[in-house]
């Protein structure tokens, strides 16, 4: 089992943030780290404070060396593909091949109210993001494209540099739809993301993640899993580790610790030191 950690960028200092990556880089049990793609804070106060998760995330790349790093995941809706296909580019030469591509379709109908943006019903989301993803996988990996969609038209269009990493950054999709979600995942993904609940409710998801990966002809177990595990100070670690173990037991092979606010380096090591026993566990189902 593996290991990762989120700050949500909400809440918090761009000092208290950069100060956890910088410590998080220096400790090997963490392999990467994820910001988020809100222009409000979400589940919690949405007029407080929220740094942008692609500026960030930028910033983030050229303070650290070793952590693999990605936005968790990048809303579709709020740029144009072409355009994050170009920022997905950039960000991988910047970190010298550590982009991990997160990609949604977008839910958060306050900030689409609020800017001016389509949100769109369920079934125009998921039809924008499945043009949406084969746009910027083939920007990111042709020399030349063309596309002609619903939403998207790409005419000879070239994305330069390509990234590092080839034939693309790996493409981690967010979400449990069964109908369309996972089967983009099957499609498109590298990496599932599981936005988080319970154990068994996860495992069913990953049963109905294999069936959609049978129907295109592909391995379910070329796919990284993931969810988050949220860290209560309150709680403490004990509880963090009982939680990761209980997704190991069922297979997962990558646990997110979502820090929440204010942020601070002082928990990693503890954290750390309750999760290592946890790496080497072998699955049982």
């Amino acid at each position: 089992m593996r290991f990762a950690f989120k700050t949500a960028p909400q809440h918090t200092n761009w000092a208290d943030m950069l100060a956890v990556w910088q410590a998080a880089d220096d400790i090997d049990l963490f392999e990467s780290g994820w910001t988020f793609d809100h222009f409000y804070p979400i589940f919690s106060d949405s007029t407080g404070p929220c740094l942008e998760g692609w500026t960030a995330t930028t910033a983030l790349a050229q303070a650290t060396k070793r952590l693999r790093l990605g936005v968790l995941v990048t809303g579709v809706l709020y740029r144009h593909p072409a355009v994050l296909a170009n920022m997905a580019a950039t960000v991988d030469i910047i970190s010298a091949g550590r982009l991990e591509l997160g990609l949604g379709a977008g839910w958060n109908e306050e900030e689409c109210q609020a800017y001016g943006i389509e949100l769109g019903t369920l079934k125009e989301r998921f039809d924008r993001f499945d043009e949406a993803v084969e746009v910027i996988i083939a920007l990111l990996s042709n020399t030349v494209s063309d596309f002609h969609g619903d939403y998207y038209t790409l005419e000879g269009a070239r994305c330069e540099p390509k990234a590092i990493q080839q034939p693309h950054p790996p493409v981690c999709i967010g979400g449990t739809g069964e109908r369309r979600t996972l089967r983009s995942v099957a499609r498109y993904a590298q990496h599932w993301n599981y936005p988080g609940g319970p154990v068994a409710h996860w495992a069913a998801k990953r049963e109905v993640l294999a069936e959609r990966c049978a129907e295109v002809g592909r391995d379910v177990g070329e796919i990284v899993t993931s969810t988050h595990v949220r860290f209560n100070p309150e709680a403490g670690v004990g509880q963090l580790a009982e939680q990761a173990a209980a997704f190991g037991d069922a297979g997962l092979d990558l646990a997110i610790v979502q820090l929440p606010p204010p942020h601070d380096p002082a928990v990693l090591e503890p954290i750390a030191e309750a999760l290592a026993p946890l790496r080497s566990m072998a699955p049982t189902s």
